[in-house]
Parts: C-alpha cells; sequence; structure tokens
C-alpha cells in the first residue's frame, strides 16, 4: 500500500499546485481585461474625481501582487468579495447559483452514466452487429452536435409544439421535486446527448481491450455466456478506464453547463457568469472561474485516485 499512498499524496499536491496556477491565470486574465471598472459602474458622465475615488476604494490602484493574495487569502476564508454592480454578497449569490447547477448536472449524470455503461456493455454483447453500429451511430451524431443547437431543436420540438416541457427552466425553493425535475427536463436531455458518446465508446473500447485476455479465453472455454463473461469478468477488471472517463465528463457536467443554462435561462452559475461578464464585474468572474477550476480540478484527482487504488499491482507492489 506504501507506492499507492504516495502517488496518492502526490497527485493531491499536483491538483492543489495546479490549482493555485490556475488562479493566477484567473486573476491575471481579469486584470488585463480592457475597459474601466470605476467607468462601467459610474457611467459615462462620471467626474474625474468621483472615478478616482471609486478606483482608491476597489482598490484598483493597489500593485498586483497585493491585490492577488488578498483575493487568494479571502478565497480560502471563503469572502470571495461583493459585487461591483449591486454591492451583493459574492459568496451567497454563487451558493444559491452552485445549488442549482449541481442539482442540473446531478440528474444529468443519474441518467447518462449507467445508460452510457448500460450501452458499452450492450454494444461489446453484439460488436459489429446491427446493435452496436446502430448504438455508435447515434452517440457519434449527438456528440457531432454543438450542444446549443441541441438545445434550441428539443426547445422547440418538444416544449413549443409538443408541450411535454417548459421551454424555459426556472426553478425556485418554493418548487417540489416533481416540479424541479420538470422544468429542468429538456437541459438534462440535452447534457445527457452530449456526454452520453464519449461515456459509451470508451466503456465499449476498455471492456474490448480486457476481452483479449487469456482468462476471458478460458472463461469461453468453461463453457459461460457472453453477458455472464463481459458482466462478471471483464466489466470488474476495466473499472479504472471507466471511472476516469466519467469524472471526465462529470466535470463538463458542472464546468460545460454555461451555453445549456443561457439557453434555458436556467438560473445557475453558468448564467449568472455570463451576465456579470457583460457588465464587467471582475469579482464574480474570478469567483465563478476558480469555483469551476476547483471543481474541474477536484474531479479530475478522484478519478486519478481511484485509477491508482482500483489497480492491484499499485496496491500489493512486488
Amino acid at each position: 500500500m506504501g507506492l499507492a499512498l504516495k502517488l496518492v499524496v502526490q497527485r493531491l499536491a499536483l491538483g492543489l499546485l495546479l490549482l493555485f496556477m490556475v488562479s493566477v491565470l484567473i486573476f491575471a486574465g481579469t486584470m488585463i481585461l480592457p475597459g474601466d471598472v470605476a467607468q462601467s459602474i459610474l457611467g459615462q458622465s462620471a467626474t474625474p474625481e468621483a472615478l478616482a475615488n471609486l478606483r482608491a476604494e476597489l482598490g484598483v490602484n493597489d500593485p498586483p501582487v497585493a491585490r492577488y493574495f488578498s483575493w487568494l487569502f479571502g478565497a480560502l476564508q471563503g469572502d470571495l468579495g461583493t459585487a461591483l454592480t449591486n454591492g451583493a454578497d459574492i459568496a451567497q449569490s454563487l451558493g444559491r447559483r452552485l445549488s442549482n447547477t449541481l442539482f442540473l448536472a446531478f440528474w444529468a449524470a443519474i441518467i447518462s452514466v449507467p445508460l452510457a455503461i448500460f450501452l458499452g456493455l450492450l454494444a461489446v454483447r453484439y460488436k459489429d452487429r446491427w446493435p452496436d453500429k446502430l448504438i455508435s451511430g447515434v452517440t457519434l451524431a449527438s456528440i457531432s452536435i454543438p450542444e446549443f443547437l441541441i438545445g434550441y431543436l428539443l426547445m422547440y420540438l418538444v416544449g413549443v409544439q409538443l408541450g411535454w416541457a417548459p421551454s424555459v427552466a426556472m426553478i425556485n425553493d418554493s418548487m417540489s421535486l416533481g416540479q424541479k425535475l420538470n422544468a429542468i427536463a429538456l437541459p438534462v436531455a440535452v447534457l445527457t446527448l452530449v456526454v452520453l458518446a464519449h461515456m459509451m465508446r470508451m466503456t465499449r473500447a476498455a471492456i474490448l481491450n480486457v476481452m483479449q485476455s487469456a482468462y476471458i479465453e478460458t472463461a469461453e472455454l468453461k463453457g459461460l455466456s457472453m453477458f455472464t463473461i463481459i458482466w462478471r469478468h471483464a466489466f470488474p477488471n476495466s473499472i479504472a478506464p471507466i471511472v476516469n472517463v466519467v469524472m471526465l465528463n462529470l466535470a463538463y457536467l458542472v464546468v460545460g453547463v454555461v451555453v445549456v443554462e443561457v439557453v434555458f435561462t436556467y438560473p445557475g452559475m453558468g448564467q449568472y457568469l455570463v451576465d456579470h461578464v457583460s457588465k464587467r464585474d471582475v469579482p464574480v468572474v474570478q469567483a465563478c472561474g476558480l469555483i469551476f477550476a476547483a471543481v474541474y480540478i477536484g474531479l479530475n484527482m478522484v478519478a486519478d485516485i481511484v485509477s491508482i487504488l482500483s489497480n492491484p499491482r499499485l496496491r500489493h507492489p512486488k
């Protein structure tokens, strides 16, 4: 277990270092954005004195290094600052928005992950036959279409023409779980279609790679059915790459929902970020970028750790 523990600690340290570097890039990127924050807040009719006072109040004139570490230490303590446009506490606003985004991503994952694994197993069972070709063709078509186009098509066909689900995905705390699920049906369908193909194809490839092993041939010689061989022997030994691709797609579900949230006017972090980018609200953009980066890096770290712990050669080195 010593080697596995060493690799896990290395992955954790590398993840923290990467998050630190990303925070530097986020802060530097927002600092070099064109425009004047004070001018955008006070408007074009503001006097030079008022602009100078607001810049001093916002700390714009402070050295960039001091501003970065002040922002970073505040973020580590849960203080993300206040929005420049309305003075609202960013942490509180993001808390509500993040819970909505996680709610959307959770239900998309609940549907897409088991479905992708099932379709991958089915494609392996009927390799090179019509079910395999049909599944591969449909999933490839879905991943080739941009998510905003899928969203608008579903909005028009399912929401407007058929009336099965609302075209605008608005939720609030007063709604029941059933009402919320009905409201997010279309964005969940879009996210499921976007991530399904990648997970299914990686599941199929990982299981087919294991199917070439000698112990699979031994199982076939024992007379076991193909489904039993795939489910009880091939699938458990292909968990590591499947977990990796699942975690990557879960990270995308949280980080890549910006387009889907904008299309369906969903009150999540993506919509919140887009609204404040247009207003050049730098603290909000920095906070959203940092949270998205932390979620993405964190899920990738989990995937790496699961891969390490699921490898018997690392758990029990000779």
